[in-house]
């Protein structure tokens, strides 16, 4: 397994365990009257979305989906690196800012959450640029003229 991948499942695997005890804690605030900020929902549903799901796709994408061609230009190992970077600060600064919005809904957090995102969006178009054109038919092109079903 290639070392970018095992950061994005890592990470996406401690983003689900962070989304999961955040779950526990808007269910704990409900069940035991718990204080929590009315953001927190939000903070937990990005966190398991974006940081978890597709983090998991975007690893398993780069570790599955065949090497790229020689002559392909988008596919730089090195922005997939920095963007995974870029990805995985703003989603978790997100998360964070996200629950600091509920306690302070008019200050500069609201201003830092959106820069997460647009760093978020950023850095997703240039990990899906880098492996778009590795998502091509190697060999099952010629299993399903052969006839086979998948």
């Amino acid at each position: 397994m290639f070392t970018n991948a095992r950061y994005f499942i890592k990470t996406a695997f401690g983003f689900f365990v962070l989304g999961l005890f955040s779950g526990l804690y808007i269910y704990g605030s409900r069940t035991f009257g718990w204080s929590m900020p009315f953001t927190l929902i939000q903070a937990h549903m990005h966190i398991l979305l974006m940081g978890g799901v597709f983090m998991m796709i975007l690893g398993v994408a780069v570790w599955f989906f065949p090497r790229a061609r020689k002559d392909d230009k988008s596919y730089n190992p090195d922005v997939i690196r920095i963007s995974y970077y870029v990805f995985t600060l703003a989603t978790l600064v997100r998360f964070i800012v996200e629950i600091l919005q509920g306690y302070y809904p008019q200050s500069l957090t609201t201003q830092a959450g959106f820069w997460c995102s647009s760093f978020q969006v950023m850095a997703s178009v240039a990990l899906i640029y880098s492996l778009w054109g590795r998502i091509r038919p190697v060999g099952s092109q010629i299993r399903e003229k052969r006839g086979e079903k998948f």
